[in-house]
C-alpha cells in the first residue's frame, strides 16, 4: 500500500475501516482524472473521501449525490457543519447555492455522482482495484456459495483473498460484518485497500443487481465475471425481468468498466444464454457450465443430505468433486466456481481441494442437529425458485424413508408482493405439511403479507398452518415432525435480525430452532457424557 494511508486508530466512525492521511493529500491530486463540469476554489490538503455526512470530520471531501430513495444534496449543511474541506456535487442547483453560504469552500459540480465518488475514492486509497485481480458473482440465486466456494478454492492453494458478499466480509481471514452485499464505490475501495495492506491479492464479490443499476461498481474492472441464474425477484425495484436483465448484464457488456477477461455463465439458463451472447460480443472468452450443458458439467452424481460426489467434465478431462454441500443448485454452484477457479490460474487437483475444504456456508443448507430422528435444515431460500429447488430437494432425501417434507417460509414486507401467491405455490408443491409465517415484515402487518400468500398455497391442497409469530411457527414445525421427517426453515437463512415496523430484533433462525429442540426434550448426545 502507498505510504500515503495508514490505518487509524481514532473513534467515531462508520466506515468499514478508518484512514488518514499520514502525508497529506492535495485536492487537485484528488481530482485527478475526474470528470467535471464547474469547479471554484483554492486546492487544499484533504483528510478523506466520504458521500455520508454523518462520517464527515474536518478536512474531507463530502460527495453530495443523489440516489435511489434519497439525495445527499439534502446534507451538504450538515457535512459542511462537521468540517468538510470541499465539496463535490452533481446538482447545479446545490453548487450555485453553495457560493451563496459557503463562499470559501471548495466545490466541483459534476455530471453523474456515483462515477465521480468511485474516481475520488480510487485516487484516495491509491487504487487497490488494479493490484487485486476481481471475480465477481451475480445472479438471483447462488451468489453466496459459489463466491464462498471460489474463496475456498483460492485459499486452498494460500492466495490471500478479500470477499465482500451478502453475509460477511473476510480481509485476509479477518471476518467483518456486512452492511450491503455490494457496497458503495467508496467502502469497497476501503475494503481493497484494507486487503492491500494485509498482503492479498485476489477479490472475491458478490455483485448485486441494485449495485450494478446504481452504478456502484462503475469503473472497477472484473477479470472473471460469474452469472449463476436470473428468477423473479426485486420487482419491486426493477419493475420486470427486462430491466432485471438489464442490470445484471452490465457486469458482462462493458459499460460501467472493461470487459472480463473471462465470464463465468449458466448454460442451461435462458438469461444465460442470451448474456453469453452479449458477453462473446462484448469481447470476453466464456466458459459455458451446467449439469448437462456446457463446457464443464456434472457426471456420476452421488447425492446425500450429507454431501454429494460427481464427475466434473472440463474441456480439458474430468475432476473427480467431493463436497459437504448437496443439492442440484450447489452442483451448479461448484460447476461455476470450479470454472471460476480454472479461469485464476489453479490446476484442476487444487479446484477439488477447495471444493472438499469447504464445511458449509451459514444459512445456506445448513443443519441443526441436536440428536432429533428428524432432519432440520436453515435455508435462505425466498424467491419462488429457490424454495422449489429447496422442497424438491428435500422430497429426493426422504423418498427412501418414507418422511414428510415440513416446510416454513414467510415473505418479506415492503418488497415484491407478486411474488407471494407464488411463493406459497412453490411451497405447496413439494411439501406435506406448511407452516406460514413472517419472514422480515418490515412496515407492513404481518397477517396482510400472509394473506397475499395464500392464494397459491391454497391452490396446492397442502395443508397447512398460519403462524404470524415466527418463533412460535418453527416451534409448531418442529413439533410435528416425526422420525424420517425434515423440515425445512426457509428464507432467513444466515440473518441474526428479524426486522419488524419498530425496527430489528435479533432472531436467528438456527439458534431459535435448537432451543426449541431442546425444549422438546433433543440433547445432542455429546451433553450426555
Amino acid at each position: 500500500m502507498s505510504s500515503r494511508l495508514q490505518r487509524s486508530e481514532g473513534k467515531g466512525t462508520n466506515s468499514l475501516l478508518s484512514f488518514r492521511i499520514a502525508f497529506p493529500m492535495r485536492f487537485d491530486e484528488l481530482l485527478s482524472g475526474v470528470d467535471f463540469v464547474l469547479r471554484r476554489g483554492e486546492d487544499l490538503e484533504i483528510s478523506g473521501v466520504e458521500y455520508d455526512s454523518r462520517r464527515v470530520r474536518p478536512g474531507s471531501v463530502f460527495v453530495a449525490m443523489k440516489g435511489g430513495t434519497t439525495d445527499g444534496n439534502q446534507y451538504l449543511k450538515k457535512a459542511i457543519a462537521a468540517g468538510a474541506g470541499a465539496v463535490v456535487t452533481d446538482s447545479s442547483e446545490a453548487f450555485d447555492h453553495l457560493e451563496i453560504y459557503a463562499s470559501d469552500l471548495a466545490v466541483v459540480e459534476v455530471a453523474y455522482g456515483r462515477p465521480a465518488l468511485e474516481a475520488l475514492s480510487a485516487n484516495f486509497f491509491d487504487h487497490p482495484e488494479k493490484k487485486l485481480a476481481l471475480s465477481g458473482v451475480t445472479g438471483t440465486n447462488g451468489k453466496t456459495t459459489t463466491a464462498f466456494l471460489l474463496d475456498a478454492m483460492l485459499n486452498t492453494v494460500g492466495r490471500k483473498t478479500v470477499l465482500v458478499g451478502t453475509i460477511e466480509y473476510h480481509v485476509a481471514g479477518e471476518v467483518r460484518p456486512s452492511p450491503h452485499t455490494t457496497p458503495e464505490s467508496r467502502d469497497l475501495l476501503e475494503l481493497f485497500a484494507a486487503g492491500v495492506e494485509a498482503g492479498t491479492t485476489e477479490a472475491v464479490m458478490e455483485v448485486s443487481s441494485h449495485a450494478l443499476k446504481q452504478g456502484r461498481v462503475f469503473g472497477i474492472r472484473f477479470d472473471v465475471a460469474i452469472f449463476t441464474n436470473l428468477t423473479r425477484d426485486h420487482l419491486d425495484y426493477h419493475r420486470n425481468m427486462e430491466n432485471y436483465f438489464a442490470a445484471k448484464a452490465r457486469l458482462f457488456d462493458g459499460s460501467q468498466a472493461a470487459v472480463p477477461r473471462v465470464a463465468v455463465i449458466n448454460a442451461e439458463d435462458p438469461y444465460g444464454v442470451r448474456l453469453t451472447e452479449i458477453a462473446r460480443a462484448a469481447g470476453s472468452q466464456v466458459f459455458a457450465y451446467g449439469v448437462r450443458q456446457g463446457d464443464f458439467r456434472a457426471g456420476d452424481l452421488l447425492m446425500t443430505p450429507n454431501g454429494m460426489s460427481f464427475n466434473m467434465q472440463t474441456p480439458s478431462g474430468n475432476i473427480p468433486i467431493r463436497t459437504r454441500l448437496t443439492g442440484r443448485v450447489n452442483v451448479q454452484n461448484l460447476l461455476a466456481a470450479a470454472a471460476a477457479g480454472l479461469a485464476r490460474g489453479l490446476m484442476p487437483q487444487q479446484v477439488a481441494e477447495g471444493a472438499r475444504a469447504l464445511a458449509c456456508v451459514p444459512g445456506r443448507f445448513q443443519t441443526v442437529d441436536q440428536g432429533q430422528p428428524f432432519t432440520v435444515v436453515v435455508d435462505y431460500a425466498h424467491t419462488d425458485d429457490a424454495l422449489r429447488n429447496l422442497t424438491a430437494l428435500a422430497r429426493e432425501f426422504v423418498e427412501a424413508s418414507g418422511g414428510r417434507v415440513i416446510t416454513l417460509f414467510g415473505c418479506g414486507g415492503d418488497r415484491d408482493r407478486t411474488k407471494r401467491p407464488l411463493m406459497g405455490l412453490a411451497a405447496g408443491e413439494a411439501s406435506d405439511l406448511v407452516v406460514l409465517t413472517s419472514d422480515n415484515p418490515r412496515s407492513e402487518e404481518p397477517s396482510a403479507i400472509l394473506e397475499d400468500v395464500m392464494p397459491g398455497l391454497k391452490q396446492t391442497g397442502v395443508k397447512f398452518l398460519a403462524e404470524p409469530d415466527r418463533a412460535r411457527a418453527i416451534y409448531l414445525a418442529l413439533s410435528a415432525a416425526t422420525a424420517g421427517d425434515i423440515v425445512l426453515l426457509a428464507g432467513k437463512g444466515h440473518e441474526k435480525v428479524q426486522v419488524l415496523a419498530g425496527g430489528a430484533v435479533p432472531f436467528e433462525d438456527a439458534a431459535v430452532a435448537a432451543q426449541v429442540l431442546v425444549e422438546l426434550g433433543y440433547i445432542p448426545e455429546a451433553a450426555h457424557r
